[in-house]
C-alpha cells in the first residue's frame, strides 16, 4: 500500500471538487495580479492554464491521481505551463483552499436542491388541485379523528418542504462566507485583497477570524441537518403513500412505474419506490451523525481528520438529488380513490366533535359537552348505529339543549366547510393555500 496515495490521500472522493477548486484558484490568481504579488503576464498564463484544465475535465478527461484534487490540479498546471504554475499557491494554504472549495460546492448544491424541492411542491399542489373537493378522515394516533379535505391533508407536505427551502436559504448566509486569505491558520503577510476575491466569487462577506475560518465546518453540519429534515419529511410522505395504497385503506393508487410485483404472489403491487425513499432517510441521518462525531473532539485549527467531512456531504447531496425528482414523479402519478375516502369518513364517529361544538354554542361548557357526546357515542356503538342515526329523543336524554337541527352538523362535507378558521380545512382555506404555494414555488 502507498500510504500517501491509498490511505492519506482523498483524491478518490474530492476529485468532484475540481470545478470549484479551479474557480477559486482563478479568482485568487486575479487578486494576486491585481495586488502585484505576481505579474499580470504570470497571472494570465496561470489563468489560461487553469481554464484549459477545466475544459478538459468538462470533456470527461481525467486528471492523473494525486494526494488530493488540489495537488492534482496544481501538478497538472505546472506540467503544462512550467514552474510559474507554482506561483498560484502564493498567499494561501491548502487549509483555506479546501474550506473554500467545500463552500463553493455546497452553495451550488443548495441551489440545485432548492430547485428540486420547488418541483416537488408543484407536484403536491397539482395533486391537491386535481382532488380539491374530496373529503377524507384526518387522523391522530392513526385513529380516525375529524373529516378534512384531501387537498388540505396533502398540502401539509408542501408546507413542510417550504420550511426546508426556508432553512436552506437561511443557511446560505453562513455558507456564503469567504475563508480564502486565512492561509494555514494565521492569515498572510502578503498584501492580499480578500474583499476583491469575495466579489469575484459572489461571496457576501469574508471570514472574521482566520483560525475559525479554516476549522469551521458548521456550515456543512447545518446542511446535513437540513438534509436530514428534508429526508424525514420525504419519509413521512412515503409512509402515507404506503399506508394509503394498502388494500386495507385503498385510498390511492401509485403509478405502476413506481411499484413492483411480488416474486411469488401475482396479485401484489408493492410500493417499492416509496419504501426505498423511506429507507434512504437512515443514511442521510447517518451522514449528519458522522460529521458531528468527526468534529466533536477536534482542537483548533485544521486537522487532517477534516478531509473526512466531504464523503458524508457528497453522499447526502447525491441521495437527495436522486430522491427528490423521483418523489415528484411518483406524486404526479398518484390517483385518488374518492369513494374509498368517502366511505372511510362514515367510520369512527369522526363528526363527534361537531356535536360537542353544537352544545358549546348553546352555552354548555365544552368540557361538559365533550363528556355528554362521549356517552352518546358509547350508546351508538352499543346499538351499532351512527351519530346521524341517533334519534332526537335519545339525544335529549343526555342534554335538553339538543334541538331538531342537532344532527344536521354531522355531514363530513358540512364539517369541512365549517372549519373556517385561518389555516383550517375549509375549501376557502385550501384555495388560499394553493394560491400562496403557487407563488412560493415559481
Amino acid at each position: 500500500m502507498d500510504i500517501n496515495k491509498d490511505f492519506i490521500g482523498s483524491f478518490a472522493f474530492d476529485f468532484r471538487l475540481a470545478k470549484h477548486d479551479i474557480e477559486g484558484s482563478i479568482a485568487h490568481v486575479k487578486m494576486l495580479s491585481k495586488q502585484k504579488i505576481i505579474s499580470l503576464a504570470e497571472g494570465a498564463k496561470i489563468t489560461n492554464g487553469l481554464l484549459a484544465i477545466l475544459r478538459d475535465i468538462e470533456k470527461g478527461r481525467k486528471l492523473p491521481a494525486a494526494e488530493d484534487i488540489h495537488y492534482a490540479i496544481e501538478k497538472e498546471l505546472i506540467r503544462r505551463i512550467g514552474p510559474v504554475g507554482g506561483k498560484m499557491h502564493t498567499a494561501r494554504s491548502r487549509n483555506d483552499q479546501v474550506a473554500l472549495d467545500l463552500r463553493l460546492y455546497l452553495r451550488d448544491a443548495i441551489q440545485n436542491i432548492n430547485s428540486q424541492l420547488i418541483e416537488l411542491q408543484r407536484a403536491i399542489v397539482g395533486l391537491a388541485v386535481n382532488n380539491q373537493k374530496i373529503v377524507m378522515p384526518g387522523y391522530t394516533h392513526l385513529q380516525p379523528a375529524q373529516p378534512v379535505l384531501f387537498a388540505h391533508y396533502i398540502l401539509a407536505y408542501a408546507w413542510m418542504f417550504q420550511r426546508d427551502r426556508d432553512r436552506l436559504a437561511d443557511s446560505l448566509k453562513r455558507v456564503n462566507v469567504l475563508p480564502l486569505g486565512s492561509a494555514a491558520l494565521a492569515g498572510t503577510s502578503f498584501p492580499i485583497d480578500r474583499r476583491y476575491v469575495a466579489e469575484l466569487l459572489g461571496f457576501s462577506k469574508v471570514s472574521d477570524n482566520s483560525i475559525d475560518a479554516v476549522s469551521d465546518r458548521d456550515f456543512a453540519a447545518e446542511f446535513l441537518a437540513n438534509g436530514a429534515l428534508i429526508a424525514m419529511h420525504l419519509s413521512r410522505l412515503c409512509e402515507e403513500l404506503v399506508i394509503w395504497s394498502s388494500a386495507e385503506f385503498n385510498f390511492i393508487r401509485i403509478g405502476d412505474k413506481f411499484t413492483s410485483g411480488s416474486s411469488i404472489m401475482p396479485q401484489k403491487r408493492n410500493p417499492d419506490v416509496a419504501e426505498i425513499i423511506r429507507g434512504k432517510t437512515g443514511r442521510i441521518y447517518g451522514n449528519l451523525a458522522a460529521l458531528l462525531t468527526l468534529l466533536k473532539g477536534m482542537p483548533l485549527s485544521y486537522n487532517r481528520d477534516m478531509q473526512e467531512d466531504k464523503p458524508p456531504v457528497f453522499d447526502s447531496v447525491d441521495t437527495l438529488s436522486a430522491v427528490l425528482p423521483v418523489a415528484s414523479m411518483m406524486i404526479s402519478s398518484v390517483r385518488v380513490n374518492s369513494l374509498a375516502m368517502k366511505k372511510a369518513t362514515e367510520r369512527g364517529f369522526i363528526c363527534a366533535t361537531e356535536l360537542a361544538d353544537y352544545l358549546a354554542r348553546k352555552n354548555v361548557p365544552f368540557r361538559e359537552a365533550h363528556g355528554i357526546v362521549k356517552k352518546i357515542v358509547e350508546r351508538c356503538i352499543a346499538n351499532n348505529i351512527s351519530l346521524a342515526q341517533c334519534p332526537l329523543d335519545v339525544l335529549k336524554q343526555y342534554s335538553k339543549h339538543f334541538g331538531a337541527d342537532a344532527t344536521q352538523c354531522l355531514s363530513p362535507e358540512r364539517v369541512v366547510a365549517a372549519k373556517s378558521s385561518e389555516g383550517g380545512t375549509s375549501p376557502k382555506s385550501v384555495e388560499k393555500q394553493i394560491t400562496a404555494l403557487r407563488k412560493l414555488a415559481k
